[in-house]
């Protein structure tokens, strides 16, 4: 087996996921390797060294994930953004188009306050429609995004575009080609 180099050396690709003509990017074998995983969050966390970051907010699910280990090492809280219904507080919400309807993300209407830096992280960006959906919840509490960092952009599909016309940095730790 070769050795593994890379944060992308880890990510497996499973072909025709959820459905025909789809290369899914799957993390969880980065995930469940306590080297590769730790080289996700040490990359993730590295552009941020010396900033001032008061929370990270995790997108669901895998962002959960990442944000946790993320919040730890930076010594600052986490925040979920969740599916419409899963928290159990007051919230404040934001709909977004999917490939085929839309969906509803939600933040408690506490999480942030104003002023807030924050680092927003998720394991991939595709359209970037969740990830555009979460920062325009945390604008709308006031939050200060300091940046969006991914582990996988899907480039073909646009999503940091999106996120950088909305004056969003985006911090990538790799590239793969298709959907």
């Amino acid at each position: 087996m070769p050795k593994k180099t890379t944060v992308q050396d880890y990510i497996r690709t499973i072909v025709d996921f959820p459905h025909e003509g789809i290369l899914f990017r799957d993390v969880t074998t980065l995930f469940s390797d306590p080297r590769g995983f730790r080289m996700a969050i040490d990359q993730m966390l590295h552009p941020y060294a010396g900033e001032c970051i008061d929370k990270v907010v995790g997108l669901e699910a895998r962002g959960f994930i990442l944000g946790g280990a993320i919040a730890h090492q930076l010594s600052v809280g986490f925040v979920p953004i969740r599916k419409k219904g899963k928290l159990p507080g007051t919230t404040i919400s934001q709909e977004y188009k999917l490939e085929y309807g839309e969906a509803i993300v939600e933040i408690h209407d506490d999480a942030i306050q104003p002023g807030e830096k924050i680092l927003v992280v998720d394991d991939l960006l595709a359209t970037g429609g969740t990830a555009s959906a979460g920062i325009k919840l945390i604008e709308r509490l006031g939050g200060d995004i300091i940046s969006c960092a991914f582990i996988v952009d899907l480039p073909d599909l646009g999503g940091r575009k999106i996120l950088e016309s909305m004056g969003v940095d985006v911090h990538i730790l790799c590239e793969f080609e298709g959907e």
